[in-house]
């Protein structure tokens, strides 16, 4: 059998040929891309020249790209439409690649050369972007432990391949859940929900082999609408415990195991480079610094975030006192009676809002904002190869008809795609041996239905996705290691979630949001009232994600991670700092795959906190011009989105405001007023 990954590719684009790439054509082209990739840096480490930045850097940048290839198509299929053989694949070479990994940033010979070049920077004659390349590349061999005697050298290999069999383990276990559970209702367990809903529970049934009767699933889009809509107390309760138990079950997909043995290891992995805890070793290397500028950040909204909570507890308890629920509120009772709470204070139902957001409009919207803001073009290319029927594919052009890059649009929840969303690449933008343009995609999960209509969240995450995209996609740079978005885990988050400000300016709903049968734009009122609304239920909202944030440097934080009971230290970190009892955390930890799914966001999840600093006072710089487009801010914004990693991310962001961002903006953005000085 022929395998696609050993012949050129004469798809439109350099696109993947999805229809002819099969499960097994990838462990042989995995196999030939390491060996092939080893080789390339044999040929690095054999030069007899004196290491210069293009014998040795540049050389690096050309090495590995037929493995990046076939990894890129890999992990994107196994995350958007695993099947068993690729989750297969993805256990047995998991440790494999961290294992090649390793090999190549413990060579002793590769890393003398970068190590020359480092001494001889100031030397080298190098461009902006060379000089940061050349110290990052040096950076990165001496955090992989390349100063390290053999014996701690061989065990951060052992580790690091440990390590990515238990990150794979791990997400395969949620999914396995995800898969697995599913709460079937009848015509007479309705109670409560929307039309919109009910088609969702009835596509979702039909999906799943279960055609006249209604499912629940544990995915995001299905189970918040059926706890913030549904009547019924009891299903709530049992919906609400199957999501937040994700992981957390006796016997072979128990992910607790998992956790205790990732937290030591990167315990370990930390002391063995020098630091006391793995979160002093991975926040060094960010625009955070260290724990203790993390800890102020959390906790500068802890307390207003607990207090506004406590209010809104309060207004949800006379609620249900009033409908003649005389118990205290329950997890699974917080979003039902938000919701009428706030039906009553600003005379808005969900359901009412719903009709008016449709899929199709909403990612209109996001596109037609980046033209404006940025002069891009998104065509429809339905002649072009995907992997999935529910994958829609756009060719991006600027407006002269230059191609900038590929799209694929992959919005919908099903039982072959990993839960949340997320952004991803099939190829990086670079110009170093010629142009080579982009092929990303965006996941989202929302629930199918006949039109797909969002909450206003899930167009959030829609638009936060899709700033994510253009960050992948504006990339301007000449090296692929600083492409996209190759940023400190801090600073991604920037593009995305300033992106997310657009859909809620007013222009954007008055000409976007239609409703699904009419056609009408969203009328005036409603949306006055809608946008009045935003900052509800935001003390829950913040409580939820900042818990989890400090549960996250609270796991990374430990000296002695040896025997954490996981149920246990979860319980004694929310004790400690009293997270209310009717809010859980937003992702616990048995399926916080944030963190143990890979280590991305480990010791990092208040990155999204630390992006909306960013995010707030920068959008706040265009609200202060009086126009959301202005011109000029747009091509400052521009220049963030298309320098990678080429320069100090602090560095573009005062380059954009002129000067360092503040947090009052954050507190204003979220409702939450305690000056700076209170905490």
């Amino acid at each position: 059998m022929s395998n696609p990954f050993f012949e050129t590719w004469t798809t439109p684009f350099g696109l993947p040929p999805f229809d002819r790439i099969q499960a097994e054509h990838f462990p042989p082209a995995f196999d030939h891309g390491m060996a092939e990739n080893i080789a390339e840096i044999a040929a690095i480490t054999g030069n007899s020249d004196a290491p210069t930045f293009a014998n040795t850097i540049e050389a690096m940048e050309r090495s590995g790209r037929f493995l990046n290839r076939v990894g890129g198509v890999f992990w994107n299929l196994n995350s958007s439409n695993t099947t068993d053989a690729l989750e297969t694949i993805a256990r047995d070479y998991a440790p494999k690649f961290a294992q090649h990994s390793m090999r190549i940033a413990l060579d002793p010979a590769l890393f003398a050369r970068v190590a020359e070049l480092y001494e001889r920077r100031g030397t080298l004659d190098l461009a902006p972007d060379q000089l940061r390349l050349l110290e990052r590349q040096h950076l990165g061999f001496v955090r992989s432990g390349a100063l390290l005697p053999p014996d701690a050298k061989a065990r951060m290999t052992a580790i690091t391949e440990r390590l990515a069999t238990l990150h794979t383990l791990f997400g395969q276990n949620v999914l396995h859940d995800e898969k697995d559970w599913q709460l079937v209702l009848e015509e007479s367990d309705l109670a409560g929900l929307p039309d919109f809903a009910r088609n969702a529970a009835a596509q979702a049934a039909k999906e799943r082999g279960q055609e006249g009767k209604y499912v629940i699933t544990l995915a995001r889009s299905s189970v918040e609408p059926f706890l913030t809509f549904s009547a019924r107390r009891d299903l709530r309760q049992v919906a609400y415990e199957a999501w937040i138990r994700r992981g957390e079950h006796e016997g072979e997909h128990d992910n607790r195991p998992l956790i205790r043995e990732i937290v030591a290891l990167r315990t370990e992995q930390a002391k063995l480079m020098g630091y006391a805890s793995y979160a002093d070793f991975k926040l060094d290397d960010s625009m955070a610094k260290d724990t203790s500028a993390v800890e102020w950040l959390l906790l500068q909204v802890w307390g207003p975030a607990k207090e506004k909570a406590a209010a809104e507890r309060a207004e949800l308890q006379d609620c249900a006192r009033a409908e003649g629920m005389n118990e205290p509120i329950a997890p699974w009772d917080w979003r039902y009676y938000a919701e009428k709470v706030r039906q009553a204070k600003y005379d808005i139902d969900e359901a009412e809002v719903k009709p008016y957001f449709v899929l199709e409009n909403m990612v209109r919207a996001a596109f037609d904002t980046a033209g404006r803001l940025f002069g891009l073009t998104f065509t429809e290319r339905p002649d072009l190869p995907v992997y999935h029927p529910d994958v829609r594919v756009y060719e991006v052009t600027e407006k002269d008809g230059r191609h900038v890059g590929i799209f694929l649009h992959d919005n919908f929840a099903r039982s072959s795609k990993r839960s949340g969303a997320w952004m991803s690449s099939y190829r990086d933008q670079e110009n170093f041996d010629g142009a080579v343009s982009p092929i990303i995609v965006n996941n989202n999960n929302f629930s199918k239905g006949e039109p797909t209509l969002l909450s206003f969240d899930d167009a959030e995450t829609l638009f936060h996705e899709f700033g994510h995209f253009l960050h992948g996609c504006l990339s301007n740079v000449r090296y692929p290691s600083q492409s996209g978005t190759s940023v400190r885990r801090d600073f991604v988050e920037l593009p995305s979630q300033i992106y997310e400000h657009w859909l809620a300016v007013p222009e954007t709903l008055s000409t976007y949001a239609r409703h699904h049968q009419t056609g009408e734009p969203i009328p005036q009122d409603l949306l006055r009232r809608l946008l009045a609304a935003r900052n509800f239920n935001q003390g829950f909202g913040t409580v939820e994600y900042t818990a989890a944030a400090l549960l996250d440097l609270e796991f990374h934080t430990r000296s002695d991670a040896a025997d954490t009971d996981v149920a246990a230290f979860e319980r004694s970190v929310l004790d400690k700092i009293g997270m209310p009892a009717e809010i859980a955390v937003r992702h616990r930890p048995t399926h916080f795959q944030h963190l143990f799914a890979g280590s991305g966001y480990a010791a990092g999840y208040y990155a999204y906190l630390w992006a909306e600093v960013l995010d707030a006072d920068g959008f706040e710089a265009f609200l202060e011009t009086g126009n959301p487009f202005d011109p000029d801010l747009a091509a400052k914004l521009k220049t963030i989105y298309s320098s990678g990693d080429t320069r100090d991310p602090m560095e573009l962001y005062t380059a954009f405001r002129g000067r360092e961002p503040r947090i009052e903006a954050l507190l204003k953005h979220r409702g939450l007023t305690q000056s700076l000085g209170d905490a």
